[in-house]
């Protein structure tokens, strides 16, 4: 544990759903998630290790399955993610981590389930950020089914062609763009991985390189093109 870990470094919502514990519990659990969101990125098998703990002490708690859940994820050990995810599910009713989920399956083989959770009746409910995430493992899923086309049209609509540049707009901008790759149709993913280095102005993906190697030119491109 790192030294000066308090509860107040927790989310006050996540802190709430912890006054059920004893304090010597709480305590515990305020360590151990505070480290297990610090490793999350360098370490995530170490992460892991402290979100078990933290589950060991609170299971019945929501958003300490959650935590194991994104923590699993991140580790690459998805069979327990999705136990966990499913379990924080049922114990609090978010449905945010139906990405994670539905990814999950997609790592364990299983892409029909994915698709099952990413057209399920909840997706109407959520947020943007969040089906845009769903769309973009729901068009992963097609591709591991060999299901070219479905995939670009799983990317496809209001939220692709939208005018205004959100938050996951790169990320669903890229996606497209290696899905119509996928497909055979090169010249539009280069037209589209151009677009992506546009906006990608901290260089987070590695759209800039994919146009380069699609089309041995700088990236130039200044507006997306229309989607399907």
């Amino acid at each position: 544990m790192d030294e000066g870990i308090t509860a107040d470094l927790l989310d006050p919502a996540v802190r709430s759903t912890l006054r059920s514990l004893s304090i010597a519990s709480e305590q515990k659990v305020v360590g151990h998630l505070v480290m297990a969101g610090r490793l999350l990125d360098d370490d995530p098998v170490l992460a892991l290790r402290h979100a078990r703990a933290a589950r060991s002490v609170a299971s019945r708690v929501g958003v300490v399955r959650e935590a194991a859940g994104i923590a699993a994820y991140a580790a690459g050990e998805f069979a327990e993610a999705r136990a966990e995810l499913r379990a924080a599910r049922r114990m609090t009713g978010v449905m945010d981590y139906l990405p994670l989920l539905a990814d999950c399956e997609r790592a364990l083989g299983r892409p029909e389930q994915a698709l099952e959770i990413a057209h399920g009746p909840e997706v109407a409910k959520l947020p943007p950020d969040v089906r845009v995430e769903l769309m973009i493992v729901a068009s992963g899923a097609r591709r591991d089914l060999g299901q070219g086309e479905a995939a670009i049209a799983e990317l496809s609509g209001r939220d692709l062609n939208d005018d205004t540049v959100r938050p996951w707009t790169g990320r669903l901008w890229y996606a497209y763009a290696e899905a119509l790759l996928a497909a055979g149709r090169t010249d539009e993913a280069a037209t589209w991985f151009g677009s992506v280095s546009s906006i990608d102005e901290d260089e987070e993906t590695d759209a800039a390189e994919r146009y380069a190697a699609l089309t041995g030119e700088e990236t130039d491109a200044e507006e997306p093109p229309a989607g399907d």
